[in-house]
């Protein structure tokens, strides 16, 4: 019998994508580097009001614009985050992320870095286009990460 569980669920339809350990992994080892930037909040899985909602991996914030009230939830995210970060598992396809990446710059994200783990690249996408990036560190407005130290964290 199938479950929600085996087959997961995404954007309210039945998907065959569910995270891997790698993309748990580096999603886990992203979180904990920008956790240290005083500045930005990044927060996961965090549903964005971008058509239907789109839900990246993990969205970067300004600190000031995170205040949550435990008595009203959102569960669509008005504002865009100035930084949205994709770590592509091994159930999903490139392009699809980076269609993804390019609808979330045209409805306000500054950048959205794609993580590619098997060959330790990120794509980044801007309003001025694409760059790949291979083992190597990142800024985008202002966010700063070093992605050798993430795919040397073996």
């Amino acid at each position: 019998m199938l479950t929600e569980e085996l087959i997961g669920i995404e954007h309210g339809e039945l998907t065959n994508e569910m995270p891997s350990f790698n993309h748990s992994y580096l999603c886990t080892e992203i979180l904990l580097r920008l956790a240290e930037n005083e500045r930005f909040k990044p927060l996961v899985e965090l549903t964005l009001d971008v058509d239907k909602g789109i839900t990246p991996d993990i969205s970067v914030f300004p600190k000031e614009k995170i205040k949550p009230n435990f008595f009203e939830d959102i569960t669509r995210f008005p504002e865009m985050p100035t930084l949205a970060i994709e770590v592509i598992s091994a159930s999903q396809n490139i392009q699809d992320l980076l269609e993804k990446a390019k609808l979330l710059v045209a409805h306000g994200v500054e950048a959205v870095w794609t993580v590619e783990p098997y060959g330790n690249t990120v794509f980044v996408t801007t309003k001025d286009g694409e760059k790949r990036f291979h083992d190597t560190e990142i800024e985008s407005a202002g966010i700063r990460l070093d992605f050798r130290k993430i795919f040397d964290a073996r």
